[in-house]
């Protein structure tokens, strides 16, 4: 599963899309059509020429794999996540295309007319870059770079974005009922900083083409093709000097590498060239007096970096990335080129997303429990919560006598573990209150506007959090995500009505497909309570070491286990002089983590369930045992067909492994898949030596 393990504020900082939104064309000329829903369980996606022992995953996906090419506007095709993203956005692109045409209440006019200025591409094309022609000016008459402050704030004030950092309040880490101002590294355009610092010779082509992409840009929006070059040329070597001071993801992933609390005045003492409190005063921030810098060192070279730089070089790089950022909503020549480098370049893909669905998605991120409201009367049924309820209780079971079974930890922090396991809360759907979007503004006739009110809002409501309690009841994700999570300073499970939808969810399937299914997706959450990042925190969200000194080490032996296990698997095979990328297994430590606990405490959950109902894991059903069953459900939720461009870009970026080694990686840890499918001990699915932490 993706999961938000960060605290919402970071994630939404530190994070990375796998790639851009797709550029998309100028109008949809062919109407939505509604996708097939995924099936829970199916036989022909099982390629029965393949050892199960050697390769499970071609064993469980290998036909479905061959039969389901990437389709021409994706970068990678998953038979659950895909399919069922796709049948949820195009119900959210029914409720909205209706509302934009003939709404019913306030709230369905709020987000239909959003939807609608969003579709209205015949206007953007009339508009051209005037909506981005008063921040140009402002930045065209930037005179002295040590007025940086002053213009990123009036910026960020309007909603047009302040790209050096981000800043914003989330809660303390170390005492969880506190929200603080939280300020970080950002800046970048390329998907990570290795883009810019690692000196091989694929990305020494990829900034080649970078500049080539700034260039172009720059020149649409009316520059001369020399002056273009130049402004991005300084692009460059801004953003270059940015990585490098940049904390890399594996390290940012540790809280204790993201939470150092400054005073307000020796915050500034680390960047005394770009004057904070002018800063702060624009963006309308209450007053406080500490804050967390999550990563100073990329402060004080900030400060160098402002005193280095010429102004020239800052407002070329403030212009390009006021452009990119509007990129998916200027006219047609814009979109085109961000496509051609983002989409095709970076990720593979050949063709951009219909405008349809880049609309339903943007109208979902801004409004999304104003949309999610109607979405989920719709779509989640009062009894399908009520039934998601017992599936976590039987879970939260299992993970309770897993604890209790563990021969590497001591009984002093079983009771810690069981003490926070107990205070985990479970978010089931959709939220108990609502969002109130009355403070949002929106026009039928103004896009950008939009936007950039949105961004306001957003940022307002988020600052607003300052010094306040904490609303426990607040979710990270809109209702109709396909997409679950564990916030660590909460201490809570999420799971959005999105996801709880067949093939995850289907109580017309057998208990072994369902907890194949969802019952792992609920374990793998539950496990990250307990992973290498959660487990520093203990059942009140605080940052806490609750382990004894011997059981840390340990756990830390058996993580290193799981990584040095998961950064041997290659991502996108070697060819030509491109070498092969692997996984890193540092990066993904926390999703293997829960991978693999997740697979290990729904087995255990689908074994008491059966019994309870006088069944046995050894019953047949279309041939396969109920055990065996239970491995294919959780196979198959990760079939998929990623590009090549794509996979090596989420080696870098993304915390989570793909399709095949999230399966492969799990059972050959679990001895129960190598008893379930009649695998000899020393077989690549039944290693004599295995790695397990939960």
């Amino acid at each position: 599963m993706n999961c938000i393990r960060l605290a919402s504020f970071l994630l939404l900082a530190a994070g990375a899309a796998l790639a851009q939104a797709p550029a998309v064309p100028q109008a949809d000329a062919q109407k939505p059509t509604q996708p097939p829903t995924s099936k829970s369980f199916d036989l022909a996606a099982i390629d029965k020429t393949a050892d199960p022992c050697t390769d499970f995953y071609q064993y469980a996906c290998g036909n479905w794999v061959n039969s389901n090419p990437i389709p021409a506007d994706q970068v990678r095709w998953a038979r659950s996540f895909s399919l069922l993203q796709e049948r949820n956005r195009y119900l959210l692109w029914e409720q909205l295309d209706a509302a934009a045409q003939n709404p019913k209440s306030p709230l369905e006019k709020q987000y239909g007319d959003y939807f609608a200025a969003c579709m209205n591409t015949d206007l953007v094309e009339r508009k051209g870059l005037t909506p981005l022609e008063p921040a140009l000016k402002q930045i065209a008459e930037l005179k002295d770079a040590h007025k940086l402050a002053s213009l990123l704030g009036e910026l960020a004030s309007e909603g047009s974005g302040a790209p050096l950092f981000r800043f914003g309040v989330d809660q303390d880490d170390k005492d969880s009922s506190k929200q603080i101002a939280v300020i970080l590294q950002a800046g970048l355009s390329l998907p990570d900083r290795d883009y810019y610092i690692v000196d091989s010779k694929r990305f020494q082509e990829i900034r080649k083409q970078y500049v080539e992409h700034v260039t172009k840009m720059l020149t649409l929006a009316g520059d001369s093709p020399e002056r273009a070059g130049k402004e991005a040329a300084s692009v460059l070597e801004i953003e270059t000097a940015l990585a490098q001071a940049s904390t890399s993801r594996t390290d940012f992933r540790q809280p204790e590498n993201r939470y150092h609390i400054y005073t307000l005045a020796d915050f500034e003492k680390l960047a005394p060239d770009f004057d904070f409190s002018v800063y702060f005063k624009d963006v309308k921030v209450g007053a406080f007096d500490t804050l967390n810098v999550a990563t100073p060192n990329f402060f004080k070279a900030l400060n160098e970096l402002i005193a280095k730089e010429p102004v020239e070089a800052w407002k070329s790089y403030l212009r390009w990335h006021l452009i990119d950022a509007a990129a998916d909503n200027l006219p047609k020549a814009f979109f085109d080129q961000n496509f051609a480098f983002f989409g095709k370049t970076l990720a593979g893909q050949k063709e951009p997303a219909p405008r349809w669905k880049q609309c339903t998605s943007m109208t979902d991120r801004a409004l999304g429990e104003a949309v999610g409201q109607d979405w989920v009367k719709n779509n989640f049924p009062p009894a399908a919560k009520a039934s998601m309820d017992q599936l976590v209780a039987a879970l939260e079971k299992s993970l309770g006598d897993d604890i209790q079974t563990l021969p590497w930890m001591s009984d002093a922090t079983k009771k810690e573990a069981e003490e926070k396991l107990a205070m985990i809360r479970n978010k089931i759907g959709y939220p108990e209150k609502w969002r109130d979007y009355s403070a949002l503004k929106v026009k039928r006739d103004d896009l950008i506007g939009n936007l950039r009110r949105n961004e306001v809002f957003e940022r307002n409501w988020n600052q607003d959090h300052l010094g306040k309690p904490v609303d426990e009841k607040e979710w990270g994700m809109t209702p109709p995500t396909v997409n679950a999570y564990y916030n660590p300073s909460f201490n809570d499970i999420n799971f959005p009505a999105g996801i709880l939808q067949p093939p995850f969810f289907d109580f017309t399937i057998d208990p072994a497909v369902n907890f194949g299914g969802i019952g792992v997706v609920i374990g793998h959450e539950m496990t990250h309570g307990f992973d290498d990042q959660g487990s520093k925190y203990d059942g009140k969200g605080n940052l806490r070491e609750w382990q004894t000194a011997e059981d840390r080490k340990a756990f830390t032996e058996r993580t290193d286990c799981v990584a040095n296990e998961y950064s041997g698997f290659v991502a996108a095979a070697a060819h030509g002089d491109v070498p092969a990328q692997n996984l890193n297994g540092k990066l993904t430590l926390g999703e293997n983590t829960a991978d693999n606990g997740g697979l290990r405490i729904a087995y255990m959950a689908l074994l008491d369930t059966l019994a309870a109902e006088g069944k046995t894991i050894d019953e047949k059903i279309d041939g396969y045992t109920e055990k065996q069953r239970y491995f294919l459900g959780f196979a198959q939720v990760w079939c998929q067909n990623q590009t090549e461009q794509s996979s090596r870009q989420s080696a870098l970026v993304d915390p989570h492994s793909p399709g095949r080694w999230r399966v492969n990686g799990s059972v050959q840890n679990f001895d129960e898949f190598g008893k379930a499918f009649g695998c000899t001990k020393g077989q690549p699915m039944y290693p004599a030596n295995s790695c397990r932490v939960w």
